[in-house]
């Protein structure tokens, strides 16, 4: 089941969170838990909904006040935010790095012979010559770029 999915009625998420629907009606006015909307305005809570009802119930029976609350879901829903960012950036890091390793440097010798160099190394003077070789892929991406 999808945690996020709008599925429960008021009386339904109030009941799951131990509140009263009209203790939920006044968390929607007061954007604490904003409930998508069926067709005639009818709010549908979704599971995720009810974790966050239960949590707001946890901070105030812990003495926060609501603007406390609403404070703290805001700062753990930006966290959320840029934690899936970085994600995001680890992968796209962990990607480029791949295709950085792809990209292979030789050294031709006077001799004919072939050395694959790391990176940073050059080749000796007037022993080696240098040559890079790149993928097909890497080609087409630079000419598209230009």
């Amino acid at each position: 089941m999808d945690y996020t999915m709008p599925i429960y009625v008021i009386s339904v998420a109030a009941e799951l969170a131990d509140m009263h629907p009209q203790t939920l009606r006044q968390y929607d006015r007061l954007g604490l838990v904003t409930p998508s909307r069926a067709p005639g305005r009818a709010r549908r809570y979704s599971q995720k909904d009810v974790s966050t009802l239960r949590e707001i119930q946890r901070l105030s029976q812990e003495g926060v006040s609501l603007e406390g609350i609403r404070r703290i879901l805001e700062l753990e829903n930006q966290v959320s935010a840029l934690q899936s960012r970085v994600s995001e950036l680890s992968s796209e890091l962990a990607s480029r790095r791949v295709q950085a390793e792809s990209s292979r440097i030789f050294a031709a010798g006077l001799a004919g012979d072939v050395v694959t160099l790391s990176r940073g190394q050059r080749p000796r003077p007037r022993s080696q010559a240098l040559v890079v070789w790149r993928p097909e892929s890497a080609r087409t991406d630079t000419a598209r770029a230009n």
